[in-house]
């Protein structure tokens, strides 16, 4: 297909935001987004570009005495009839606009039009953000080419509606099993139905009562939910076993052991296996670097409600803050929007930051 990424595009974030979200890249079908954004960056001589799969990384190396990195994903959840985009006064509408072509389109933006930024700047427009981890572009790049995460700073393009989210929470699921004992329903005194034993589980969880934990002045308010209940036999027998999927959010002050003996606390008594884990990450604002970064956006931070991927560089020490211009309450919505003066301040406040003096 011919590249919609003109240089006109280029130029206007809310042009670009549209023409990304009209190129579909749902999870493992980014390769067109992907080679439309390695062909215009190749173009541009201040930059160096490289590409892993469908992840493309384009860095300047001006020798200045710190790097940052700017990063957003290509792709997007499934359709919902909302693909293509369509305009409504200040908002635009369709999957991909929130979360996070909006974000990308600041990197690109910036990417192309910036050849001298007071920081060195590595970005990042990598692949497969939405779905399991082991397809994650970042992930990928770890393992093949961690040199090119290197860096004291790193800001994820996600939505939080133009204000800075610090760090992100933890998150956990596990599997809580009640056993029981089968029989005849006709006869269910013979046995120990495991559905009724779950009852005991969710009265822990309907009286649990979640954290709300401030890190550098962030709150995180945790969250333990009942998220998937499967049980059951046959319609005449009593079952013997019942599983409830757990998910369990918490602060970055716990990490993921903290967590799990939490969870085997507050389920005492029940076989509970942990089917996956991700660490938080800290919220990360004494950089100095991320103190110019907050003075650029002139508004206090707060915590990030969720994982994201500040966590893996959090994990290399690398301090990482979540900011775009989306609305994260719309993230993976059919109505999901942005409003394009979001876009234009989101874009203005990153270029203030990253101008030279």
């Amino acid at each position: 297909m011919e590249n919609p990424l003109t240089p006109e595009v280029l130029a206007d974030p809310v042009a670009l935001t549209r023409a990304l979200v009209d190129i579909e890249s749902v999870s493992l079908d980014e390769k067109a987004i992907a080679d439309c954004v390695e062909e215009v960056l190749r173009r541009v001589p201040h930059l160096s570009t490289f590409r892993h799969g469908n992840t493309v990384m384009a860095r300047t190396d001006l020798g200045r005495s710190s790097r940052v990195v700017l990063a957003g994903h290509l792709d997007t959840v499934p359709h919902n009839d909302n693909f293509p985009s369509t305009m409504r006064g200040d908002l635009m509408y369709g999957c991909g606009t929130s979360d996070m072509k909006s974000g990308v389109a600041f990197a690109l933006h910036l990417a192309v039009t910036l050849p001298d930024p007071r920081y060195d700047v590595t970005y990042f427009f990598y692949e497969a953000e939405e779905i399991e981890s082991r397809y994650n572009g970042l992930t990928l790049v770890a393992e093949a080419h961690p040199e090119w995460l290197r860096a004291d700073f790193a800001v994820l393009l996600e939505p939080t509606y133009g204000i800075v989210e610090a760090g992100c929470q933890g998150t956990m699921r596990a599997i809580v099993t009640v056993p029981g004992e089968r029989a005849h329903v006709a006869r269910s005194w013979r046995g120990v139905n495991a559905i009724h034993g779950a009852g005991e589980v969710l009265r822990r969880l309907g009286e649990y009562r979640a954290r709300r934990v401030t890190i550098d002045g962030c709150d995180y308010r945790e969250g333990l939910n009942a998220v998937r209940i499967d049980g059951g036999v046959a319609g005449n027998v009593v079952p013997d076993r019942c599983e409830i999927e757990i998910n369990y959010r918490y602060a970055p002050d716990r990490d993921p052991a903290a967590a799990e003996a939490h969870l085997r606390e507050v389920f005492a008594g029940y076989d509970l296996a942990i089917t996956d884990a991700a660490a938080g990450a800290a919220p990360g604002l004494d950089a100095p670097v991320a103190q110019e970064f907050l003075a650029a956006v002139g508004a206090a931070p707060i915590g990030k409600l969720g994982w994201t991927d500040v966590a893996r560089f959090a994990a290399m020490g690398i301090p990482a803050l979540n900011f775009g211009p989306g609305d994260p309450n719309l993230a993976h919505h059919r109505d999901e929007h942005v409003e394009l003066t979001k876009i234009r301040d989101g874009a203005a406040t990153l270029h203030r930051w990253l101008a030279p003096a």
